[in-house]
């Protein structure tokens, strides 16, 4: 694609990446056919060609509207069209590119910013978001049940291993997660510590930074991650063999650290080295031997919902499923199982209608087969589910501690 992006972009860091990425598109339209915005609207702005089509006259001094804005909103950052691609578009990194330049050019409604901003003051900070969802469960009786189901219920935890294994990995605790789903870091915590590898939590670590990086918020999302080589930096020196990630969203957003941080000098050489280490939880057990585990799912009717940020962002697909079929349990068939939930990070509360016709969707693929369950690898996943679904929806990891029932 030919671009003539405007000198004082092409003068930035970004700008340059940004017309690398353009560059490289061909405008084929493979990625049409896996967008599940664009066939929900049937709208060409509403796919992938035709946002990056919308970026590319920004970056080259053309007319931003609010037009363009929505368009790029009503993208789930699913990155199924990187999966189809037959050209290698960098379409995620791309987008995030152009959603930094519209929040410049085109300012938002007031209730607007105020959401996303209160999103950004709230998500990433445990204790705060903890609170605000202890309110929310005590008040779920009292709801009416469309509403209520919105809310989790409180989640048990486990007590962790307090094991020290010549193996050692570092974990990342999470923010939502570590208060909405703790039990799946304490089950990965005591899976893993069966098979001689105990995991290390840093209290200095926190938020991967996904949620103000999607948001529009670069710089905000760098000071996390900054924060998080930091804290994570000691025990990596020490020997860590692999920062273990059991959320499928906060692994793609740590494997892009090296990418996101090239050009900060202090933080460059780090912050690959982190990208390089970071693993998804199935990364780590596909490579074991599961026998010491003990489990036998034999008889066991399940289905997996593989997230949009383990298969197309992190390119894992399969490997989860792998690991279930190997220790016996059925697995039922989803249709379309590219297509996304709907969660994508705060797009269900941001795009609540079109995330609802997604998560419709996607539980009427899952259930097709009559499952017992549905598992799935990612936090956010699993919550959208759960306000929906007919039958309980873990994650995965829980199937291998018979103690997390």
């Amino acid at each position: 694609m030919q671009t003539a992006l405007l000198k004082q972009i092409l003068a930035s860091p970004e700008g340059q990446e940004a017309e690398s990425i353009l560059r490289a598109c061909v405008h084929c339209g493979f990625c049409t056919a896996t967008c599940p915005t664009y066939q929900l609207l049937g709208d060409e702005l509403d796919g992938p060609r035709g946002r990056i089509y919308l970026i590319k006259q920004m970056l080259e001094g053309q007319t931003v509207s609010r037009s363009t804005r929505l368009h790029l909103d009503r993208c789930l950052s699913c990155r199924a069209c990187e999966t189809t691609c037959p050209s290698g578009v960098r379409y995620g990194r791309l987008l995030d590119i152009g959603r930094e330049q519209v929040e410049r050019q085109v300012p938002r409604p007031t209730l607007q910013r105020l959401l996303r901003w209160s999103l950004r003051q709230l998500l990433p900070y445990p204790r705060r978001f903890g609170a605000l969802l202890r309110l929310g469960q005590l008040a779920r009786p009292l709801l009416p049940a469309p509403l209520g189901r919105k809310v989790p219920e409180q989640q048990r935890s486990m007590t962790r291993p307090q094991g020290d294994h010549p193996r050692h990995m570092l974990l990342l605790e999470g923010c939502a997660q570590s208060v909405a789903t703790p039990l799946t870091n304490d089950v990965a915590a005591r899976v893993l510590d069966r098979l001689g590898i105990s995991l290390l939590s840093s209290p200095g670590a926190g938020c991967c930074g996904a949620v103000s990086h999607h948001l529009g918020a670069g710089d905000e999302a760098l000071l996390f991650m900054r924060r998080n080589i930091d804290a994570w930096w000691p025990a990596i020196e020490a020997g860590a063999e692999a920062i273990l990630i059991s959320a499928s969203g906060c692994g793609v957003m740590v494997k892009e650290y090296g990418p996101l941080l090239r050009n900060d000098p202090l933080y460059r050489d780090k912050a690959q080295r982190v990208s390089e280490l970071a693993k998804d939880l199935s990364e780590i057990l596909t490579t074991e031997d599961l026998a010491p585990l003990g489990i036998d799912g034999a008889g066991r009717r399940i289905v997996f919902q593989s997230p949009c940020t383990l298969q197309h962002g992190q390119q894992l697909n399969g490997v989860v499923e792998s690991i279930l079929r190997r220790l016996g349990f059925e697995l039922t068939p989803v249709a379309n199982p590219h297509l996304c939930c709907g969660s994508a990070g705060t797009y269900s509360i941001l795009q609540p209608g079109l995330s609802k016709r997604l998560l419709e969707d996607k539980l009427s693929s899952l259930e097709q087969g009559d499952p017992e369950l549905i598992a799935t690898a990612n936090v956010g996943c699993q919550l959208h589910l759960q306000t929906a679904a007919n039958r309980p929806v873990r994650h995965w990891v829980e199937l291998l501690d018979p103690a997390a029932g």
